[in-house]
């Protein structure tokens, strides 16, 4: 009996370490890349959320910070940026893909920063490294590396916790996953997200931009108000028709089946990546009905 228990622990072991061997090769080769939007504003993109970067005196500051696996080369990036150590950081939200890095970053000395409900769903599967120490309930502003960045919580939307970050000096907007350029954005029924929410805050993000405003994206291509608006545009066109369907009393599975309500953006290439076209239609369909 002994035996074959020490069999069993062995191969465990050999199952975690795979697994996360597996993980680690997954982000081998995976690049950072910069894009500079603003006298000290930057975007990287890499795997997961796209991260907004400030650089100044007051040290560098990031909105999310991807995977755990890519926070040394996350670090590198940031070198050539500036020669300061990762200050503040703020998660848009708690999904893997933009908190990941939470834990490594934090050791280095980086203070953590989030809507109460990002902490709240941190604490359920994360290390005490990882979870936000300044938590905040709607919104606030805060003065780093001389530029005021005005953060607005956006209830039940991607998640129930997600955030903007709009650079007031630099007009830089950074959305969160409220925000999936070119593209079906996944909205978390089971973290609180919604259809109406979502559609909430895309437009509380157009009051606060220009046509020369640079949206960072969730995911995604760099974008402006024009990209926006379509974004928004979409959003609209797919509740309206749903909610026609919800009306003459069509069932989840006949409005998932329905090709003929997305077409029109799935023609525009909506429905590449992580979200179909018949998943945006049971999301929509689910989220409306209720």
């Amino acid at each position: 009996m002994l035996k074959r228990f020490s069999h069993l622990i062995s191969l465990c072991f050999v199952f975690l370490f795979t697994a996360f061997t597996n993980a680690q090769h997954k982000f081998d080769n995976v690049e950072i890349t910069s894009y500079k939007l603003a006298e000290n504003i930057y975007m990287l993109e890499g795997a997961g959320g796209n991260i907004g970067v400030s650089v100044g005196e007051t040290g560098i500051f990031i909105i999310d910070s991807q995977f755990a696996p890519l926070t040394k080369k996350i670090t590198d990036a940031l070198k050539t940026l500036g020669n300061a150590p990762v200050k503040l950081i703020v998660n848009t939200h708690h999904h893997g893909d933009h908190t990941g890095g939470n834990s490594n970053f934090s050791k280095q000395g980086a203070t953590i920063m989030a809507h109460d409900n990002v902490k709240k769903r941190l604490r359920q599967n994360k290390p005490k490294a990882a979870l936000p120490i300044i938590t905040y309930s709607d919104r606030l502003k805060i003065n780093i590396n001389d530029e005021e960045v005005f953060i607005m919580h956006v209830d039940h939307a991607h998640t129930d916790g997600d955030s903007l970050l709009y650079f007031t000096e630099s007009n830089v907007l950074h959305t969160g996953d409220t925000f999936f350029n070119g593209r079906y954005p996944y909205i978390d029924l089971n973290s609180g997200g919604s259809v109406d929410g979502y559609i909430k805050a895309v437009k509380a993000g157009m009051v606060l931009i220009d046509p020369n405003t640079k949206i960072i994206p969730g995911h995604g291509k760099l974008s402006n108000e024009a990209g926006y608006k379509d974004f928004l545009d979409m959003l609209e066109s797919l509740k309206t028709k749903i909610l026609i369907e919800i009306e003459q009393g069509k069932t989840e599975a006949q409005v998932a089946s329905n090709a003929a309500l997305t077409k029109h953006y799935d023609d525009l290439g909506y429905g590449c990546c992580f979200i179909s076209s018949e998943k945006i239609r049971r999301t929509f369909y689910k989220s409306l009905k209720k």
